[in-house]
């Protein structure tokens, strides 16, 4: 691991450290509340980053955000099994503290010469399943039974017809995290642009303290979402995997054009979709991607409820999700990506802004 132990020779306190850097590595609920009640005394402002790890630019351009606006930046790095589906696959998502451990590193080393920050990286919040589930974690069925967080209608449609205790997973393990770190704001990817929404109505509707920042969402030179998905998917399936993009980009050239009803907007996108697909049927196996359009939506941009026609006031929102199909008659010696190249499953939107 990464990390080490650094103390003061007065001092009988130890704190893990990443190294090189004064970022504290906190792995206990109880941990983050002594770190957090002298900042709450001291009235210093503090800034939440929540994350899975498998950390990319996507995360640390939340980190930048959140160092200019807050004193104090803490980043959290959990994997969070309610977010998974009994049929998904946890097990082979990508644990990456190395990697991660580095990137905050130097991304702390930036932004010590970037005089335009109020604060930095002050603490990575590490905990495990047994803290954040104390009464133990009560599994990913539907009708598993425990202490849960919903938040219904807009955590049941799209990502939440597809993943059914998926925004359960995310509202539940963000009210823990909030209720343990105590932020003044937190940060959260335009990517994931029903978890957003899933996010504010969390907050609103319980009334916490909390201010929810939306940053843009990163992108590669293609167009491709940056997501920690994105290491499974090989070199053969990257060259595929901006068709969603293009299929969204599409729609929105639709509206940007006058079309305001959803079969234009959402045809264009079909488009792009079914010529990309027939393209790489006709290619041979060892060469041709296999994919399937999950859902293509054009929603409401505070309920997530599909439109039948936008109205330019409001503007609306176009997302959709995508499966690439494992890689077929693999080749030898071919980059398959991150645990053989599983199925991989990638969201992305476009927001059609109001007139």
């Amino acid at each position: 691991m990464a990390s080490a132990c650094s103390s003061s020779s007065s001092s009988a306190s130890r704190f893990e450290k990443i190294p090189s850097t004064s970022i504290r590595v906190l792995r206990s609920v109880e941990s983050v509340r002594r770190w957090r009640k002298p900042h709450l005394l001291d009235h210093r402002s503090v800034g939440f980053v929540p994350t899975m790890g498998a950390l990319h630019e996507g995360h640390l351009s939340l980190i930048r955000t959140a160092a200019r606006e807050n004193h104090h930046v803490i980043v959290s790095i959990y994997v969070n099994p309610a977010q998974f589906g009994v049929k998904e696959d946890l097990a082979s998502y990508p644990v990456t503290w190395e990697a991660d451990s580095a990137k905050l590193a130097a991304l702390d080393r930036e932004m010590a010469d970037d005089g335009a920050n109020l604060g930095r990286i002050s603490a990575v919040f590490m905990p495990t399943t047994a803290d954040m589930y104390p009464s133990g974690f009560p599994g990913q069925e539907v009708d598993s039974k425990g202490s849960f967080v919903t938040v219904t209608p807009v955590g049941e449609v799209l990502e939440g017809a597809s993943r059914p205790t998926f925004f359960r997973g995310v509202a539940t393990v963000c009210m823990k995290l909030f209720n343990i770190v105590q932020p003044e704001r937190v940060y959260f990817g335009q990517k994931d642009v029903q978890q957003t929404v899933v996010i504010n109505s969390l907050v609103r509707d319980f009334m916490l303290p909390i201010e929810v920042v939306v940053g843009p969402t990163q992108r590669a030179a293609d167009g491709l979402a940056l997501s920690s998905r994105n290491v499974y998917l090989g070199e053969r399936r990257r060259g595929v995997a901006t068709v969603l993009h293009r299929a969204l980009k599409a729609a929105e050239a639709a509206y940007a054009s006058g079309a305001r009803d959803r079969e234009t907007v959402l045809g264009a996108a079909k488009k792009v979709a079914d010529d990309t697909l027939s393209a790489q049927m006709a290619l041979a196996p060892e060469k041709r991607v296999k994919f399937e359009i999950d859902y293509i939506s054009l929603a409401d941009p505070t309920t997530m409820e599909e439109l039948t026609v936008v109205d330019p006031a409001k503007g609306g929102i176009l997302s959709g999700a995508v499966r690439m199909l494992p890689v077929e008659a693999p080749q030898e010696g071919e980059d398959l990506g991150h645990s053989g190249g599983p199925l991989v499953r990638l969201i992305d939107n476009i927001i059609l802004q109001p007139s």
